[in-house]
């Protein structure tokens, strides 16, 4: 590797140094310790001083160094890892360099020269693979470290490294952490001690920060059942949160199989940077917080102050700009924050040139004025761009047509109070679909009447409406802590569609897709997949007791949006909870705002959530043992297994509370969901819990403590909802509520806010990162054991070895995908598919797997033979082969039985293994997700393997002259190197010769007149066959003798068949030969092959 050329001095370094090569200009040096001898003690105290001290020079054990005759200085400008680099470094300099120095004068002439070449050798190298870090010049130097010391496949992306210590037991080792796009690796080398370790992302079970007596601060890592420690980092934050970022990136890309698209930071695992993960980690927390579309990035944040009408002040904060949104959130993010969509936008200006402001004119009667912006004029033009006006000259002119604008849209909305819809982007695009919330069609208010309840509806009406007034309405809306106290109190029925549309952010989905859901409707209708047979079977269990879905209007509107969603977004397709959902949805929202609101909740707010393994809802159950922990201890004492509550409020979670409470109590969860999103769920389940911990605490099991929660949902009401009693029973049925006292779900939610109000959006996320990792990987392992069972009981391995082999396996998988979104793999991976098919190999993958664990150490022509393998364990021809299927062809490689393992062979050598093209690749690929699905084939597959008889030699069809050579010839491939190589090369001629007379007599037998020099060929042909004692010769016999007996019938102008073999003419010749059975029964330890393959696996990764 090139080096940017330093200055050194050589006085001390001899010690360490000893010159290889030198002439007049350069010196070969290797570094002491290196090489052959080793160098003894001062090797050793050289290898510690090369790992603790950060230098390329002190690592590299080569380097070539430039100096001048009369000049004492010398300039390092090259550095290898193995003698064959700084080889072929030096010979670039004596052929390219070497001549060119002699027509220079001087010696500073020279030296400036090689400078200045070795600087465009460096900025040539680095133009692709350096020029998004930080910086170049120390990251090659790490690069170089990295590479040496690791051996990982070259492909691999160091994003980023530290100096820290491990701790090993309780030393702690100094070193170097290098964290790469699928590996954490570290490296220590201290008085001859080397240590050296190597995590994959996907293995680690736990990641978080810790602190105890000895570490006051220190990064824990949990992988294969050890612990590991990383302290004394400069940057330990910093460290943890890119640890944490490619760890999720890892799990996204690897467990997920997510493909990053449209996120080109994120889209290529081999230019993954810490700055991309940092920008990309901006932008989710960014779209998190003010509920934008996934599409959205963050482009620049301008700190600020915005005047703020409603206080009559200038609050401090930051404007955050995205691709169509213009955001602004005060210091702490509570005081309050406003979204303004760039569409909504209709001019800009700056009031004077003297004052570092600008405002920001919007529809719905708003102007917004941000001062002490630093970059205003930067931050004005690149508005107007995206916004598409026009910088005004004149800025009197620009500010009476603004005002006038203005005007002109107050007047409107004013005279046109129903086109206030306008304001939140509710635009009327769907003919096809209901255009009004059921909850207006089954129970329309009736304004006359001024009950009490009616007259409370009213005056939360008339608060919002001043609210509106003085924050403003739709879109555009501050948020601010007096808005949550209102959502708290609780949310008018008329109002519930909008502000839900609102704080979801699901009015600038729709906004900005016009027409898509009409569009979804039309397409999905009449489809036929597995989503749409689960969701006709739910639509009659999604709220039954409601008028509302006791019609048709209503069933049929929940068809369509939930096939719409399975539609659109087939990874997830329908999952259970999701008609339950959707139900109170169109409640209150237009058809078309019920599909944007569920989508914003299954994509954005409840992330992973509606899916078969329901990860999103098992890691936030874990975030709510931790909280219960925290602000429970009483309960913690009394019930030491929280999995209870784990089990108990899996239904909070997926449905909102929805199906444990009262709908009209349930309602009201729902919209301080919308606004708080998950936290709201978390406060709510603790103040649950708090409210009941006298009775908990008493309870003497789990099925008592149960019963005391359902009689405790059962009793919350919703004194204030105008709903009608028959509404209002539709979700609790028939319970006797008279013995217990009610509990009125807005005090309820008020204690919740109360108490655990503290809770921050911001420690949620952290702790979701935090468990996310333990949940999947206890997923994993659940999954493992499973498919470990099923597989267990067709072959004769034992549980220990089943497990290696599912490691083994399932490592292979995911090297196939470190490197390239593109794997066969990835590319059809089905989701909904068995545990069983989650992890399948391609041919390229599984010939390297097979490549280190068959069971012929010696076998030639490996690769044709994995192929022909490949294709035969591959019954659905897709290209894919699972843990099931892999483990079928190891077990009879590696059993006892002499005639299961040629039977084998044999079916190697028939169709669909043999004729098929050498290509390896998918011939048939299943259409996923959206294609139509015929159930019956799929039944009728399912029937026959349940009727399929265990197959018998009798079975297999004949195998004809091609393929028999080419099962000779494979023959001789297995046994090639073998010790006894040459006895049993004599007994495959000796069987072939056998078989050849065999075919022949049947031949004379069936056809009597054929002329009697036919017979003469074929017995020489076996005789020398049987002499030979060499691959090449016995096989040429063997051809020849097929060639010549099929030209000699030709000339008797007969039609010929070919001769064949059956598998019990195959296998009876070769029990004469006790060579070869003993070769084939002979035991091969699979559990050296496993620990073998264990340490050689990522090796030969790296070696291709």
């Amino acid at each position: 590797m090139w080096l940017k050329p330093e200055e050194i001095l050589l006085k001390n370094a001899f010690k360490l140094w000893v010159t290889e090569k030198d002439n007049e200009y350069f010196v070969l040096q290797r570094r002491r310790g290196y090489g052959d001898g080793g160098g003894g003690l001062t090797g050793l105290l050289v290898g510690t001083l090369d790992t603790v001290l950060d230098s390329t020079s002190k690592v590299a054990p080569y380097r070539i160094l430039h100096h001048t005759p009369d000049s004492q200085v010398y300039w390092s400008i090259a550095c290898g890892v193995t003698k064959e680099e700084i080889d072929q470094h030096w010979d670039w300099l004596q052929q390219n360099i070497m001549r060119t120095l002699s027509v220079f004068d001087s010696t500073e002439d020279i030296t400036s020269f090689v400078q200045g070449k070795i600087r465009g050798l460096i900025a040539e190298e680095g133009k692709t693979s350096l020029v998004l870090e930080d910086d170049p010049e120390k990251f090659r130097e790490a690069l170089l470290r990295f590479e040496k010391w690791f051996e990982l496949p070259s492909q691999e992306k160091l994003v980023t490294y530290y100096s820290c210590s491990y701790w090993k037991g309780k030393v702690p080792c100094q070193g170097w952490l290098y964290l790469s796009t699928n590996f954490l690796c570290f490296y220590s080398y201290l008085l001859g001690a080397e240590v050296k370790l190597i995590i994959s992302w996907d293995e680690i079970w736990r990641l978080e920060k810790t602190s105890n007596v000895i570490l006051t601060e220190s990064i824990h890592v949990l992988a294969h059942g050890e612990d590991h420690y990383f302290s004394m980092l400069l940057h330990l934050n910093e460290t943890f949160v890119i640890m944490e970022q490619l760890a999720n990136y890892s799990i996204k890309r690897l467990f997920d199989k997510e493909a990053f698209q449209g996120e080109p930071a994120l889209s290529d695992p081999l230019q993954i940077t810490k700055r991309g993960l940092e920008a990309h980690a901006k932008s989710e927390q960014f779209r998190a917080f003010f509920r934008l579309p996934k599409e959205e990035n963050l482009l620049e944040v301008h700190e600020s102050f915005l005047w703020v009408p409603f206080s009559h002040f200038n609050t401090l904060g930051k404007i955050c700009l995205s691709e169509n949104y213009l955001c602004f959130a005060s210091q702490d993010g509570s005081q309050c924050h406003i979204i303004i969509p760039m569409r909504e936008v209709i001019n800009v200006e700056k009031p004077d040139s003297g004052s570092r402001a600008l405002t920001v004119c919007v529809r719905g009667k708003r102007a917004l004025r941000f001062s002490e912006v630093r970059d205003y004029q930067r931050l004005a033009n690149t508005i107007r761009s995206r916004c598409g006006i026009s910088a005004s000259p004149q800025h009197s002119a620009s500010s009476e047509a603004i005002r006038g604008e203005c005007q002109s849209l107050i007047n409107h909305f004013e005279d046109n109070p129903e086109d206030v819809t306008l304001m939140v982007g509710q635009k009327d695009t769907s003919k096809a679909v209901n255009t009004e919330a059921l909850m207006t069609v089954f129970h329309p208010q009736d304004v006359e009447n001024l009950d009490p309840k009616m007259l409370k509806e009213k005056m939360k009406e008339q608060s919002w409406n001043i609210h509106f007034s003085e924050y403003g309405r739709g879109t555009s809306m501050f948020f601010t802590k007096k808005t949550r106290d209102l959502i708290v109190r609780g949310v008018p029925e008329s109002l519930r569609g909008e502000l839900w549309m609102l704080f979801s952010g699901a009015v600038n989905d729709m906004a900005t897709h016009p027409g898509y859901y009409t569009e979804l409707v039309e397409q999905s209708l009449g489809t036929s997949t597995l989503a749409t047979d689960e969701i006709e079977r739910d639509l009659h269990r999604s709220l039954p007791e409601h008028p509302a879905f006791q019609s048709d209007t209503g069933i049929s509107a929940l068809r369509r949006v939930l096939t719409a969603y399975a539609y659109r977004n087939p990874k997830i397709g329908y999952c259970q909870a999701m008609n339950i959902l959707t139900s109170v949805l169109l409640l209150y929202a237009k058809e078309e705002e019920a599909f944007w609101l569920l989508v914003a909740v299954c994509e954005r707010m409840l992330p992973d959530y509606f899916n078969r393994r329901i990860i999103g809802a098992l890691v936030d159950q874990a975030v709510f043992e931790d909280l219960i922990r925290e602000s429970l201890p009483q309960l913690v004492e009394h019930m030491t297994d929280l999995s209870f509550f784990s089990s108990v409020s899996l239904s909070w979670f997926l449905t909102l509370f929805i199906s444990v409470l009262p709908i009209e109590s349930a309602v009201n969860v729902v919209d301080c969901f919308f606004y708080d999103g998950i936290k709201a769920i978390l406060q709510l389940g603790l103040a649950v819990l708090d409210y009941n911990m006298e009775a908990l605490i008493a309870c003497n099991d789990d099925a008592e403590a149960v019963t005391i929660l359902n009689r405790f949902f059962d009793s919350v009401t919703n004194k204030d909802s105008p709903l009608p009693p028959t509404v209002q029973q539709a979700s609790v049925g028939n319970n006797d509520k008279a013995s217990h006292v009610s509990v009125d779900i807005s005090e309820l939610i008020r204690e919740a806010y109360e108490k655990y109000g503290h809770l921050r959006s911001e420690e949620v996320e952290s702790s979701r990162k935090r468990n996310k990792l333990y949940v999947i990987q206890t997923l994993e392992d659940t999954t493992k054991q499973n498919v470990i069972r099923v597989v267990s009981q067709d072959v004769r391995f034992t549980t220990s070895q089943l497990d290696e082999l599912y490691n083994l396996f399932k490592r292979q998988h995911f090297l196939s995908c470190y490197w390239t979104m593109k794997s066969p793999a990835l590319l059809h991976h089905d989701p909904s598919l068995a545990y069983l098919e989650q992890y399948q190999l391609g041919f390229q993958q599984f010939s390297e797997l097979f490549s280190l664990l068959e069971p012929w150490a010696f076998c030639a022509s490996k690769s044709t033979l994995s192929l022909w393998i490949f294709r035969l364990i591959d019954e659905n021809q897709d290209g894919l082969i699972n843990f099931k299927e892999f483990c079928y062809a190891l077990d009879t490689l590696y059993g006892v039985s002499f005639t299961n393992k040629l039977k084998f062979l044999f079916k190697l050598h028939l169709p669909p293994a043999f004729d098929l093209p050498e290509d390896g690749v998918i011939r048939k690929s299943p259409e996923r997700g959206r294609g139509k699905v015929d159930l019956q084939a799929y039944l009728k597959q399912w029937q026959n393997e349940i009727l399929k008889k265990e197959e018998t030699i009798k079975d297999l069809p004949r195998i004809n002259q091609a393929q028999f050579i080419q099962f000779s010839k494979t023959l001789y491939n297995i046994f090639h190197g073998h010790p006894e190589e040459e006895s049993l090369y004599r007994a495959v001629a000796h069987v072939t010769s056998l078989l050849l007379r065999m075919e022949e007599v049947g031949r004379r037998l069936q056809e009597p007149s054929s002329p009697p020099a036919e017979a003469a060929q074929p017995a020489s042909t076996a005789a020398s066959v049987e002499a030979s004692s060499t691959q090449e010769a016995s096989l040429k016999e063997t051809s020849d003798a097929s060639s010549s007996h099929s030209s000699q019938e030709g000339a008797a102008e007969q039609p010929d068949p070919d001769w064949s073999f059956s598998f019990e003419q195959v296998l009876a010749s070769l029990l004469n030969e006790p060579v070869i059975v003993g070769f084939f029964e002979r035991h091969v330890h699979i559990q050296t092959k496993l620990g073998q393959a264990r340490v050689a696996q990522l090796k030969l990764k790296a070696n291709k």
